[in-house]
């Protein structure tokens, strides 16, 4: 992973601001620095502003205000084509007329390379994403997952030392979209590219990244590393759209340091971490994960709290149990636990207590 210590960001967005009718903005004061070599995912909703953001970075889109520089320099007045930089995008974009090797040759003819070192960079890319064989075949003769590496040697043939992705792997099959975020990640990291990379898959995102930069209404909600995201949302957007979270609705009764109780509605009171809450009686929504929740009471620490709970459904997922309950006015409290052993099997209707600690649940904005 790039040095994110590092002063040199390659990649800037200074205070870019963008609106198509001169009224609204689809992206607000983005600032965002990136350095050499980082896999970078933008992450969020439809309509959120982490396409246009690409779309600016790769030209096809003018910032109405702000700046974007690459490698210390501003790009907004240079075209597309002299910016230098790898595109991937949902439908492939492939010439259809053209054989695999042409496709990947025309970039490299675009920038007037002679035809040996042509011959050599595209027979290079094509055996990095183990299509060697396919150079005198036509788009149309291959399949969806075949045209997606195709589309990948592409954006790489040229040696680009930026790759932007769009929803790149979107058509394919689970299976074998699976497969291709592996082989995205490792030629990245292996050639040191960096690469930004625009999904509403949040599962994507989570395994891609080094860092992850999730939008919401034209704004980095938060931006950090796959793991921090998860498990230290910064406010209830970030905690609802990363993962399964459940939420209970309640009041600020007091704050202490990094402690806080919470009045639930249903008149329970529970400790949390305070996040995005500032003062004694704010609403709060306080965020648990579903693994975090234990049923097991010999497992539960002598902090954790305890709440009554009733069994609504049971799903059997083979590696997991998962359950809905009713807990404290929620009846889609979801936990998941681990298909052991040891594991309890609850049927629908039962009541039981359930538990977790103090530090795993955390009161957000409300």
């Amino acid at each position: 992973m790039a040095d994110l210590g590092d002063n040199q960001s390659f990649v800037k967005f200074d205070r870019v601001q963008k609106s198509y009718d001169g009224e609204t903005l689809v992206v607000k004061d983005l600032n965002l620095e990136m350095p050499k070599g980082e896999f970078l995912t933008m992450l969020g909703p439809s309509g959120s502003g982490k396409t246009t953001c690409l779309m600016m970075l790769a030209g096809f889109e003018t910032a109405t205000h702000g700046e974007i520089l690459l490698d210390g320099k501003p790009i907004n007045n240079i075209p597309p084509h002299k910016r230098g930089i790898g595109m991937v995008f949902q439908n492939y974009a492939l010439f259809p007329h053209m054989t695999v090797a042409e496709n990947l040759s025309f970039p490299l003819e675009v920038r007037k390379m002679d035809k040996s070192t042509r011959e050599e960079k595209v027979k290079r890319a094509l055996d990095m994403v183990q299509m060697g064989a396919f150079g005198n075949r036509r788009p149309a003769q291959l399949s969806g997952g075949q045209q997606q590496r195709i589309a990948l040697a592409r954006a790489l043939v040229f040696q680009p030392e930026l790759v932007l992705m769009d929803e790149p792997l979107g058509a394919l099959d689970k299976q074998l979209r699976e497969h291709m975020q592996f082989e995205i990640t490792r030629l990245a990291h292996e050639l040191g590219i960096t690469t930004v990379y625009v999904t509403h898959d949040q599962t994507e995102a989570l395994t891609m990244s080094d860092r992850v930069a999730v939008f919401d209404d034209g704004r980095i909600q938060q931006l950090a590393p796959p793991d921090q995201l998860y498990e230290e949302p910064e406010n209830s957007f970030v905690a609802q759209f990363i993962g399964e979270n459940n939420t209970l609705e309640g009041t600020v009764k007091s704050i202490q340091g990094d402690q806080c109780l919470v009045v639930l509605d249903d008149g329970e009171e529970i400790d949390a971490r305070p996040v995005n809450i500032s003062n004694v009686g704010d609403r709060t929504r306080v965020s648990i994960r579903p693994e975090r929740v234990e049923f097991n009471k010999a497992r539960l620490h002598a902090d954790a709290h305890t709440l009554k709970a009733k069994v609504q459904e049971f799903i059997y997922m083979g590696d997991i149990f998962r359950y809905r309950l009713s807990v404290a006015g929620n009846d889609d409290f979801i936990v998941k636990t681990r298909n052991a052993p040891d594991a309890l099997r609850l049927s629908a209707g039962q009541e039981i207590e359930i538990g977790w600690l103090p530090a795993d649940c955390r009161a957000l904005d409300a």
